[in-house]
């Protein structure tokens, strides 16, 4: 899958709205941030707390350029929780943080402007 970080790509075609529930998108906290010096581009791996029904899950985030390890923990991130799980390397990714490519390129985390509850699910 080709992902379009250019900021003048036209709209993505047409989806119906039951298209749009089955993306199962949630907020969860990091709760731990380490270097992943194995993956093939920068990149961390995280843990996020998804709150009870969903627990903690890891994902690998290239989102070295704009975040210093020390700065995660504790910070609310957007995920798809419902993808498979994908191996990369020696680590297996079991949700998909969400981001923005800023001006750059680089990878800002997309992320609720106050705190709400772990778990909760963007509609």
């Amino acid at each position: 899958m080709h992902l379009n970080h250019d900021s003048e790509a036209p709209a993505a075609p047409d989806i119906s709205f039951d298209d749009f529930l089955r993306v199962d998108i949630r907020v969860g906290t990091i709760v731990e941030a380490e270097a992943f010096p194995d993956a093939r581009k920068p990149a961390y791996k995280l843990k996020i707390d998804f709150g009870p029904a969903i627990g903690i899950r890891k994902s690998s985030a290239q989102i070295v350029d704009r975040y210093a390890l020390d700065d995660l923990p504790g910070r609310q991130v957007a995920a798809v929780v419902n993808f498979p799980p994908r191996q990369i390397g020696k680590f297996l990714s079991e949700v998909l943080t969400l981001g923005f490519a800023d001006a750059d390129g680089a990878v800002i985390l997309f992320a609720p402007d106050k705190t709400v509850p772990n778990g909760a699910r963007l509609f």
